[in-house]
C-alpha cells in the first residue's frame, strides 16, 4: 500500500515536472474599503503580475459604492500594468440599459473580458426574473467580449436541484458565453463528476475550476456556508488547533490547494483560477509548482 502510494505521488509529481508552464492561470480579486486594504491589494497585484494570467478579474458588489470601487480598480490594472482586467458584472440594482451603457463605457476603454454573474440578490428582493443568460445575451449584443461565467459543482444554492442547475449553465454557454469558473471547492471528485455530466449534458465549453487557497479556515466555512461548498472531515482536521498560528495556517493551506491542483493537472484541466481574497502568497507559491513562473 505504501508503496503503490509512492509511485502514484511520483507519478503526480513527474506529470506536473512536465506541464512545460503548459497552464493558463487567472486570478481573483475584490475592491479595497480601506487605505489599508488598497495596499494589501496592490502589492498582491504587483507580486503576481508577472506570471502572466490570462486574465484578473474583479468582484462587483450590488451598491453604488462598491461598482465605483471596481470600476476605480479596473481602470488602474488598464493604465499601470500589463494585466488583462476583467470586471464582473452582475444584474442586481442595474436595468438593462444601465448594464448596456456600462458595457458600451467598457468596451471603449479597451476591456475586452468579463465575468458575467446573476449577482446576490438583497434580502427580501422578489424571485428574480433576469438570469445570467441574459446578461451574455446583453453583453453579446453590445460588442464581441469574452465572456466567463459561473458553475456550481456541488449545486447553486438557488437551485431547484442538480438537473435545472445544469441547464441553467447550458442556457448561459448556449447564449454566448466563451467559458465557465466554477465556484471553489475541496472534494476534487465532486469537480470531475461535474466536468462529465457537463460534456454529457452538450456543454462544450472549457469548466475552469475555482480554487481558494486557505488562509483562515473560519472564514472559508463562512463562505462555504454561504455557496453550498461541502467541507469535507479531513479538511476540519487539517486546521484543528491551528486558530492562533497563522504561519502553519499557511503551509497547511498551500498544501491541501497544491495537492489539489496537482490531482486535476493530471486529470487534463490546464487552466486554473484563483481566488487571492487580495493576497498573493499562496496563490504564488502554488503557481510556482504548476510551472507558472515569471518570464515564461
Amino acid at each position: 500500500m505504501g508503496f503503490h502510494h509512492a509511485q502514484h505521488a511520483t507519478s503526480l509529481n513527474q506529470s506536473l515536472s512536465e506541464l512545460n508552464g503548459d497552464i493558463n492561470v487567472s486570478f481573483e480579486f475584490f475592491p479595497p474599503s480601506t487605505p489599508e486594504m488598497e495596499k494589501l491589494l496592490w502589492n498582491s497585484i504587483r507580486r503576481l503580475e508577472p506570471l502572466n494570467p490570462k486574465f484578473v478579474s474583479v468582484t462587483y458588489g450590488a451598491n453604488s459604492g462598491v461598482r465605483d470601487r471596481t470600476h476605480g480598480v479596473i481602470e488602474r490594472i488598464q493604465k499601470e500594468t500589463d494585466l488583462v482586467a476583467a470586471p464582473h458584472l452582475t444584474l442586481v440594482d442595474a436595468s438593462d440599459e444601465e448594464l448596456k451603457e456600462l458595457a458600451k463605457h467598457y468596451w471603449n476603454s479597451g476591456i475586452r473580458d468579463i465575468v458575467a454573474l446573476r449577482g446576490d440578490l438583497p434580502e427580501g428582493s422578489p424571485k428574480p426574473t433576469r438570469f445570467a443568460n441574459d446578461l451574455v445575451s446583453l453583453l453579446r449584443s453590445v460588442a464581441d467580449f469574452d465572456i466567463s461565467v459561473a458553475a456550481y459543482p456541488e449545486v447553486h444554492p438557488d437551485a431547484s436541484n442538480a438537473q435545472s442547475d445544469l441547464i441553467h449553465l447550458k442556457k448561459k454557454i448556449d447564449a454566448g458565453a466563451n467559458r465557465a469558473i466554477t465556484q471553489f471547492f475541496f472534494d476534487v471528485e465532486s469537480y470531475l463528476r461535474f466536468r462529465d455530466r457537463c460534456a454529457a449534458a452538450g456543454i462544450d465549453a472549457e469548466i475552469v475550476p475555482g480554487i481558494l487557497p486557505v488562509t483562515n479556515f473560519n472564514q472559508t466555512k463562512r463562505f462555504a456556508a454561504m455557496t453550498n461548498v461541502s467541507i469535507p472531515s479531513w479538511l476540519h482536521r487539517q486546521f484543528e488547533g491551528l486558530e492562533d498560528d497563522p504561519t502553519t495556517r499557511q503551509m497547511v493551506g498551500a498544501n491541501v490547494a497544491i495537492d489539489m491542483v496537482k490531482v486535476l493537472s493530471r486529470e487534463g484541466v490546464k487552466d486554473f483560477h484563483f481566488y487571492t481574497l487580495n493576497r498573493a502568497e499562496l496563490t504564488y507559491a502554488i503557481c510556482h509548482t504548476l510551472g507558472v513562473r515569471p518570464g515564461k
